[in-house]
């Protein structure tokens, strides 16, 4: 069927009435409508212990069967059923499993303690738990867990592949209003937070995110990032079912097996963090350094020449002139890559898309489904985390100062039903005429571009009543990555009598520089010497911020601070003072 599209999702009107409804499919009609444009195409992919690829037909069997399998044990329109485990076609076929019944899937973060898990399960009341065989045995005697089920081969007996009934149960499908996804997002001691996303939510945001971005049902994502995150879920598992892509599973993050998946399996579309890309970059540029400095020199000269013709052009010649240092790399078959989940240094940005990566960054909330900004690649602005979805949706500013940086507020199909059983939470976060408000603080130009500055909640006000946002000095050491493991910026009290704030970084120095200076990590030796080196580094970026934006203590961390399976820090951190 040759299609010519006003908007991504015109196509959707050949089955509108037929394959569904609503305003919008359910995530089971999305996927059925895949199935019916492209059966015979690669669905879902995973290389351990070998590639085993299963095309759209075929996941859609597995699914089928799972889901009748469900309902057969009680599984009806409303209920919920949880799934964590590593990046897998397991975890996909649990996920369209459960929703395919018209029940609510609750993914949860398999890095968690399972004390954390066993939290996230009482509050979610699952009547069953697929999980992955390193947890499966605890979880089989804990009562809020339901009916534990696994996603592994090792569990023969309760393998999600093996799950068949002869027995015919009636399945009420859901509709786009229902519930599809409950994402806890924090609070796992304690009463859980969990963000409500109905199928509406979910698959426009999926479809309306693709007005800033080209995707083909010939691109290969790669399922890098916990899958179980909202990033990862839509940004790459969803946006690939809606399009007919393929999908990459990748069950750790080690960089030999990162590498090889991406070589091997011919990926087109990685979507990563900012943590992600500055490794990559560091080993990237520690390879040009190391060809010598006329080598190194020539190189810089060509990636700024590549830049220029870029965005002077729209022409990206950096793909060939740098293909033998992007194929060292693997990467040489990337489309795209998006960086997401936290802001990316706009030098990082930049040297990817002088190599001829067509790199660009997003912005969005598990509660916005997650995805309210994008860069379009052929119009991209390095400082911007994106340009919003106008006219499908709307953001605001919320009282914006003289530098126009207010709250970032949106309304829109993508936004939120609420926090599960939180109704006052749920107040909390929304304005009296229905905005939503995000908690972060950032500022639009006239060409709907968004400019994040930083989490409202961690912003330092310093003594001379200057607002400084830590995410915007941490930004300014991403490319010192080498030798800065984690760096994390907040304010102290430098004054207790006025609260005067004053910025400190707490610093836990890399392996690599601690090696380089011939170091023993936690000898009184190490700590002079790696104080120095880091004074070094700080006293070099202070140069380039702002008077009130310089860092004025430094703090050398013994153990890195704790980070979400996104790596970034849970900021629950104080002084040391």
């Amino acid at each position: 069927m040759k299609e010519t599209q006003k908007t991504p999702w015109a196509f959707l009107e050949a089955w509108r009435g037929s394959g569904f409804t609503g305003e919008w499919p359910t995530l089971p009609e999305m996927f059925r409508i895949t199935v019916e444009r492209y059966p015979d195409r690669p669905a879902f992919t995973s290389f351990e212990p070998d590639r085993v690829t299963l095309t759209w037909k075929e996941a859609l069997g597995k699914i089928e069967q799972l889901a009748s399998w469900l309902a057969a044990h009680g599984v009806t329109r409303g209920d919920h059923v949880a799934v964590s485990g590593k990046n897998s076609p397991e975890w996909a076929v649990a996920y369209f499993g459960t929703l395919f019944t018209g029940a609510t899937v609750i993914p949860i973060d398999y890095g968690l303690h399972d004390a954390e898990i066993e939290n996230l399960l009482k509050a979610a009341t699952p009547k069953f738990f697929f999980v992955d065989e390193e947890k499966y045995d605890h979880f089989q005697g804990v009562k809020a867990a339901g009916k534990v089920y696994s996603l592994s081969k090792k569990y023969p007996d309760t393998y999600v592949y093996g799950l068949k009934t002869d027995k015919k149960a009636a399945i009420v499908p859901a509709i786009e209003t229902d519930t599809a996804a409950i994402m806890f997002t924090s609070g796992t001691t304690g009463t859980p937070k969990g963000v409500m996303l109905s199928h509406r939510n979910l698959v426009s945001d999926c479809y309306i995110a693709q007005t800033n971005l080209d995707i083909f049902e010939t691109d290969v994502f790669y399922a890098l990032l916990p899958i179980h995150h909202s990033y990862t879920m839509l940004a790459v598992f969803l946006e690939s079912v809606s399009v007919g892509a393929e999908i990459v599973f990748a069950k750790s993050m080690a960089v030999t097996k990162m590498l090889k998946e991406l070589k091997e399996g011919k990926i087109t579309m990685l979507l990563g963090v900012p943590l992600l890309f500055n490794k990559l970059l560091a080993g990237i540029m520690k390879g040009i350094r190391d060809k010598g400095p006329v080598v190194y020199g020539i190189i810089k000269f060509l990636m700024g020449v590549s830049y220029l013709i870029k965005k002077i052009f729209r022409v990206n010649p950096g793909k060939k002139l740098f293909k033998s240092v992007l194929d060292k790399a693997s990467l040489s078959t990337i489309r795209i890559a998006i960086s997401g989940g936290g802001p990316l240094a706009s030098s990082v940005f930049r040297v990817y898309n002088e190599m001829g990566i067509d790199f660009i960054q997003g912005y969005g909330l598990t509660e916005t489904s997650p995805i309210i900004a994008l860069n379009p690649k052929d119009d991209f602005r390095i400082e911007s985390v994106g340009k919003f979805f106008h006219p499908y949706m709307e953001m605001k500013i919320l009282d914006p100062d003289e530098k126009g940086v207010g709250e970032i507020c949106v309304k829109g199909s993508m936004v939120m039903q609420g926090y599960y059983k939180m109704p006052e939470e749920t107040a909390k976060v929304f304005t009296d005429d229905g905005w939503f408000r995000t908690g972060d603080l950032g500022w639009l130009d006239k060409d709907h571009y968004l400019y994040l500055c930083g989490r409202a909640k961690n912003m330092i006000v310093t003594e001379g009543g200057k607002n400084v946002y830590p995410e915007e000095i941490e930004n300014a050491f991403q490319l010192y990555y080498n030798d800065i493991e984690q760096l994390t910026v907040q304010g102290y009290i430098m004054d207790k009598a006025t609260k005067s704030e004053g910025i400190e970084a707490l610093v836990y120095p890399s392996d690599d520089l601690v090696k380089r200076l011939s170091l023993v990590r936690g000898t009184p030796e190490a700590e002079v010497q790696l104080t120095e080196a880091i004074e070094a580094i700080v006293d070099t970026v202070n140069k380039g911020l702002q008077p009130y934006q310089r860092i004025s203590k430094i703090t050398l961390l013994d153990e890195p601070l704790a980070m979400t399976t996104t790596r970034k820090v849970k900021r629950t951190y104080t002084s040391k003072d």
